[in-house]
């Protein structure tokens, strides 16, 4: 067969339901005559065992007689439909009654066509391709759809725990250090009320003062740990620089902060999202990893897209061991970072092995 000398060829291949080898040779030349740009592969069969086979390699349209002595184009539907098979199936045949003909179609045929007029066949065979790409295309993204949705679901599920898990922790920050702190500051001022000695009442009231302004630090430290001011001040360059030294420099680690590109105006929410990733990524390195040195790196991306990048060389950890599908007590913190990328949109990917540090990086 010939092809169009400056285009390769478009390959198409048939399965030929037909009991006549001279109609299948004329099929053939009226397929050459008629779309010379094309390859047709032409494959024979005329009973139900051969069709079912030939149905395991790659066929992108049946052919089908509707006059055959041990085959119909409806045993032929039936098998189609039994392999869930998005295969078209046309009927060629000499002569089919109307009522023949309409009976087939709503059987699951996608056309019928006489073989006096074969060299209309190029034309219905692109279109039942073109139909079952459609269709193959409709499902695909239906599942992709249904596969969203139900990333939706669980993502949905995980806010509703990823809030109350935060609750629970500023609650206990509340009651556990504010709380008792101002107590502790009630109890000296009840102290400096009933003490009849002058020197005693300041030296009580001394101490609640004390308690005062440690319970504004603690304040200032749990709305930092929430948003800090300098992210709306100063920008994301800042307010992570000043989040890794609050909780570098008080563990001992070196750090260091660097970016590229150019900071946004004004920022997206996703750069509130930034700085909590990177003050759990740290408070991890201080308490697990046993590291020296901590590195962060921001970029700037097009269309707004915030880059983190953070890295450590302490002793690392085994990935697949932590990261066992299983949220529990030893990776929730890990869990809850991915978790929390996902939600703002983006996507966390951790490196690491035992001995070798750890580089998370981020993309929102």
């Amino acid at each position: 067969m010939t092809s169009h000398p400056s285009e390769p060829a478009q390959t198409i291949r048939l399965l030929c339901v037909e009991d006549s080898p001279d109609d299948m040779e004329l099929m053939e030349l009226a397929l050459e005559r008629a779309d010379p740009t094309r390859r047709y592969l032409l494959h024979r069969v005329d009973e139900s065992e051969a069709f079912s086979q030939a149905l395991n390699a790659d066929v992108d349209v049946v052919l089908c007689d509707y006059n055959l002595p041990r085959f119909s184009p409806y045993a032929a539907l039936q098998l189609l439909m039994a392999r869930r098979s998005t295969i078209p199936l046309v009927v060629v045949t000499r002569a089919i009654g109307e009522e023949a003909a309409v009976h087939v179609l709503r059987c699951g045929a996608k056309d019928y066509l006489t073989k006096d007029k074969l060299g209309t066949l190029p034309q219905i065979i692109d279109r039942v391709m073109a139909e079952r790409a459609h269709v193959l295309e409709r499902d695909r993204m239906a599942q992709e759809l249904a596969a969203a949705n139900q990333r939706l679901r669980v993502l949905s599920a995980r806010l509703v725990v990823a809030q109350e898990r935060e609750r629970t922790l500023i609650s206990r920050e509340l009651h556990d250090v504010l709380g008792q702190t101002l107590t502790g500051m009630m109890i000296h001022l009840h102290a400096a009320r009933r003490c009849a000695d002058a020197a005693g009442a300041a030296a009580f009231t001394e101490t609640a003062m004390q308690m005062a302004q440690e319970a504004v630090n603690q304040v200032r430290t749990l709305s930092f740990s929430l948003r800090p001011a300098q992210l709306d001040l100063l920008g994301l360059v800042a307010a992570v620089q000043s989040a890794a030294q609050r909780i570098a420099e008080p563990a001992g680690l070196a750090w260091q902060v660097t970016s590229r590109g150019t900071e946004p105006k004004p920022l997206r929410e996703t750069a509130s999202v930034v700085v909590r990733l990177m003050q759990e990524a740290m408070t991890n390195v201080v308490r697990h990893a046993g590291a020296s040195m901590v590195n962060v790196r921001l970029r700037f991306l097009p269309g707004d897209r915030i880059s983190l990048l953070v890295t450590d060389d302490g002793m690392g950890f085994d990935k697949p061991d932590i990261l066992d599908g299983q949220p529990s007590e030893r990776n929730v913190g890990l869990y809850g970072m991915i978790e929390r990328t996902e939600l703002a949109g983006g996507r966390l990917s951790i490196r690491t092995r035992p001995g070798r540090g750890v580089a998370l990086r981020a993309v929102l």
